[in-house]
């Protein structure tokens, strides 16, 4: 368990440190020396006889090659899609639903027939493939240690000032949403974490529980592509009510998870879940383009992935304690709902706040020309009035 869960708070924790990687190199460098350590990771994990070692070849090693491979594949996105950005985004991101439902089947196949070692040896051909994949990456939008060599005739590294762009906290709509976010992430994660011993507390053995999971994953497939296409049709910022809208139904149905007495409700409550955590997910790109452009994009979205990984991680092991204290997930998954319902609420003042931003942008340029013409209008007054007492004296002479 530490191994694991270990390994996904690295993937996060890791993001503001890429995403600095990811404007110094670009997209390609990063994506591929990340795929290499993650593979050299996995085989190397394949190999060791005790937990110990697991948690620095997996836990470590394997989930900051995954991390550096993960977030460049985001970002690239944005540099050949405008108007369609969201749909190509929920396109890349359904891949991760379409996994999150055959990969389990496939692992518990290979673990039985060649054995726990062999079936990472295996997982390795796909990290091959995503390395084979990062070559592919042609940013068209240049990276910053490109520009400052640009400008000097040498490459050289920038001042750190622009290494670690903190300059996206500037934006206030960004500043809303980089926290908004992680406020409504302490309760998003625990009902996947915590359901399937839920359905056991409730159900027994009379049911099973992988179908909540398939529920789960082929509607979030479903969502980020649906939810993609709609974000393309939804202009600016706006978009983020796209966000708000799934933080809400999701803490409804995690306040409705104690409510399902029935199995078969509790399906309908994971299908409706697994739809909107899908329209959660696949417009988080799309949204951090629109606050901070395209420059920016890469640390808006490290920034915000490494503020994500502490309510991930701190959320579910909180509903745990409940229920060793309670004897029953019923009180802890009430108290899932309310995050989410308290961040979207959040989330609502971007669009306003965004606006606002852009209508004090455009009026600057408008006083800066006002100012020029003022100055020049000064300029040809003291002119004219130099010249007339020149051509007086012309004409007397």
């Amino acid at each position: 368990a530490w191994g694991s869960s270990l390994s996904m708070g690295m993937v996060f924790f890791c993001s503001p440190i890429v995403s600095i990687f990811t404007d110094l190199f670009g997209c390609r460098k990063v994506a591929v020396i990340g795929a290499a350590v993650g593979l050299v990771g996995l085989l190397s994990s394949s190999f060791v006889s005790t937990i110990e070692p697991l948690y620095f070849t997996y836990g470590i090693l394997f989930a900051c090659g995954c991390s550096f491979a993960y977030q460049p594949s985001l970002v690239i996105l944005g540099h050949y899609f405008k108007k369609r950005l969201g749909l190509v985004n929920g396109v890349v991101t359904a891949g991760s639903s379409l996994f999150t439902v055959s990969l389990p089947f496939l692992l518990r196949v290979l673990i039985d027939s060649v054995d726990l070692y062999n079936t990472l040896r295996v997982l390795c051909i796909l990290m091959f493939v995503l390395f084979l994949a990062g070559f592919t990456y042609k940013p068209l939008v240049p990276n910053t240690k490109d520009k400052e060599g640009g400008k000097k005739g040498k490459s050289k590294f920038p001042p750190a000032k622009k290494i670690c762009n903190f300059s996206v906290f500037k934006v206030l709509s960004y500043r809303i949403w980089a926290f908004g976010i992680p406020a409504a992430l302490f309760g998003y994660f625990v009902p996947y974490v915590h359901l399937m011993k839920h359905v056991k507390d409730r159900f027994g053995d009379s049911v099973r529980e992988e179908v909540l999971l398939l529920c789960l994953g082929i509607t979030s497939g479903v969502g980020r592509l649906v939810f993609g296409r709609v974000a393309d049709y939804i202009p600016g910022a706006k978009k983020v009510y796209l966000q708000v809208a799934s933080f809400f139904f999701i803490g409804l149905m995690s306040m409705m998870i104690p409510l399902c007495n029935v199995f078969g409700a509790l399906i309908a409550v994971c299908l409706f879940m697994g739809l909107f955590d899908g329209c959660f997910i696949c417009i988080m790109a799309p949204i951090a383009f629109e606050l901070v452009g395209a420059q920016n994009v890469s640390q808006a979205i490290g920034f915000l992935l490494g503020l994500m990984s502490v309510p991930m991680t701190v959320g579910p092991p909180i509903a745990g304690l409940l229920r060793d204290k309670l004897g029953t997930y019923d009180v802890a998954f009430y108290l899932a709902g309310v995050p989410p319902l308290i961040g979207g609420a959040i989330l609502c003042f971007i669009p306003w706040v965004h606006e606002r931003q852009k209508l004090k942008e455009r009026e600057k340029p408008v006083d800066g020309e006002t100012t020029e013409k003022m100055l020049e209008n000064e300029s040809t007054l003291v002119s004219d009035t130099t010249e007339k007492p020149v051509k007086e004296l012309d004409s007397g002479f």
